[in-house]
């Protein structure tokens, strides 16, 4: 049987195309070294867990497939074209069947403990989610059993804005969605501040 997979959602972390609302507060170069140490810190920490496959989704395609930045024993797909939902789903609907989970590469908080509990919540629902504290999420996973996934997933979502996870949630309307713990993500100055005083 195939190993549960998780897919980490990278962009090649270069200055100005990477982080920019948390450049707009410590400099694209600032915001672009953040990303990279971060995205590799959790690539590294769940790779070393046998229970899945970690696989890197890299963006931008061709550049991030033959990245020296990231870890060469890991494989890659591309992310392809679309707004962030288009690109998540398509890596939703491409996997095999069995349980897969997307996850940021901008949260501090994904470890293994953290994904091996939102697989098990998997076990009893079609869909799992990772709030994140402001409104978005920080992980999405589908049971991927016999149902094939919805077909509108995530179609009309309000990305980089609060409702982003109430928006997501309609797309899975009919089926049973289990929530993992609340994270906080990095977006702005004051999220790496508060990451540091806890």
């Amino acid at each position: 049987m195939r190993r549960p997979r998780v897919i980490l959602f990278v962009k090649e972390p270069r200055p100005g195309r990477v982080k920019t609302r948390l450049a707009r507060d410590v400099g694209a170069t600032a915001a672009a070294r953040w990303f990279r140490a971060q995205a590799l810190r959790t690539a590294r920490e769940l790779a070393r867990d046998p229970r899945w496959e970690t696989i890197l989704a890299v963006s931008p395609d061709a550049e991030g497939l033959t990245s020296r930045v990231w870890p060469a024993h890991l494989r890659r797909m591309p992310q392809g074209r679309g707004d962030l939902g288009a690109r998540m789903a398509r890596a939703l609907r491409d996997a095999p069947a069995g349980p897969a989970l997307i996850v940021g590469g901008d949260v501090p908080g994904a470890n293994r403990a953290r994904i091996a509990r939102a697989f098990a919540l998997l076990r009893g629902a079609d869909a799992v989610f990772g709030p994140a504290e402001d409104g978005g999420f920080w992980l999405v996973g589908l049971a991927r059993g016999a149902a094939p996934p919805p077909s509108g997933l995530f179609q009309g979502v309000r990305w980089s804005s609060p409702h982003a996870l109430s928006d997501s949630l309609r797309t899975f309307a009919g089926r049973r969605v289990a929530f993992a713990e609340t994270l906080r993500d990095v977006d702005h100055a004051a999220d790496l501040d508060a990451l540091r005083t806890r």
